[in-house]
């Protein structure tokens, strides 16, 4: 029997969600030091939508048309000659360096991916990769004690509250700025909530309860004079400019070793440490335009996932999540 063909997103132009489309393509074959994955589940990012939109042209070139994605977890289908870490049956996650994550079966280095553990979710493996090392990332690198009293704004965004739960993990006090829709979510996960406004300032200091704020994540922008008027300078304001470069240096990485270990690091805090990654959008491939659109309305807080079709069982596979949005969609006609 032939093997059904691949299932690809391609745009062939920059531009909106418009320009993306799902096509067939060949079954692709690992060669030396490569994997085949049968793609599980993939993040749908915001560096998606913007290497799509063409705002990154003079960091990422694109050769039109392009896949996207990079974000993934999968199931390993064949290896090339000399892969020794993998064996085909292996659950693994990471990202897809030539970008075209958003696929049914992708070819991969080996050195792009590690083993998932078992009590990471396939939703929350195949987003991992950007939002997680990029929170991570920028977190460490303020290197936060319990002395600290953290602001982050977009704070129930995809990175925005991961930066929140890691922050809180090395024992800092996090005041997070967001939508009220957000706040409940946000105090679940032990963060000050604050609305967006003109008194934010002075909400911030309350929610502070009067100790000096020492760091500013800022993923919304925007909020350069609040970190003046609250005397955070330095490294210790991370701008968004600074998050742009951490996403960009993160999605144009090969098959970094280094990438693989922080990654592994990652993985541990939220299999073990309880950092809990809201998947807010969970989109069955067929609905990829959807998921796309999900994102760039900006409404949703966490993350979106896209899942693809999957041979594993039903019991083991997103918990009955995916084929539930697969019998549906099938019922819908």
């Amino acid at each position: 029997m032939a093997k059904r063909p691949t299932m690809i997103a391609v745009f062939d132009g920059y531009g909106d969600v418009s320009q993306v489309r799902v096509e067939e393509a060949p079954r692709p074959q690992p060669g030396p030091g490569q994997v085949l994955l049968q793609v599980v589940a993939a993040g749908v990012s915001h560096m998606d939508a913007y290497v799509r939109e063409g705002r990154f042209q003079d960091a990422i070139e694109l050769a039109l048309p392009a896949r996207q994605g990079v974000s993934l977890a999968g199931i390993v289908r064949a290896v090339g000659e000399g892969v020794r870490e993998l064996r085909v049956g292996d659950e693994v996650f990471g990202h897809d360096p030539a970008h075209g994550a958003h696929a049914t079966h992708v070819v991969v280095d080996a050195a792009a991916v590690v083993r998932k553990p078992r009590r990471l979710s396939w939703e929350v493996a195949g987003c991992l990769y950007l939002t997680g090392l990029t929170a991570y990332e920028l977190v460490q690198s303020v290197r936060l004690g319990a002395e600290d009293v953290v602001v982050v704004t977009a704070a129930a965004g995809g990175v925005g509250h991961i930066e929140c739960q890691l922050a809180r993990l090395a024992g800092a006090r996090v005041v997070g700025i967001a939508g009220r829709e957000n706040h409940d979510y946000l105090r679940s996960i032990g963060v000050k909530p604050v609305a967006y406004g003109d008194d934010v300032e002075k909400a911030v200091r309350e929610a502070a309860d009067s100790r000096p704020v020492t760091a500013l994540f800022d993923n919304y922008g925007r909020y350069e004079a609040l970190a003046e008027a609250l005397e955070v300078t330095g490294d210790r304001f991370v701008r968004t400019e600074r998050r742009r470069d951490a996403e960009i240096e993160l999605w144009t990485a090969g098959a970094d070793p280094r990438l693989a270990v922080r990654l592994r690091d990652v993985a541990e805090l939220v299999a073990e440490w309880n950092v809990r990654i809201l998947v807010s959008g969970f989109y069955p491939f067929q609905a990829l335009d959807r998921a796309l659109v999900d994102l760039d309305a900006r409404h949703s807080r966490g993350v979106v996932v896209v899942g693809m079709d999957t041979t594993a069982p039903p019991s083991e596979y997103l918990r009955g999540t995916l084929r539930a949005h697969h019998e549906r969609a099938a019922a819908a006609g």
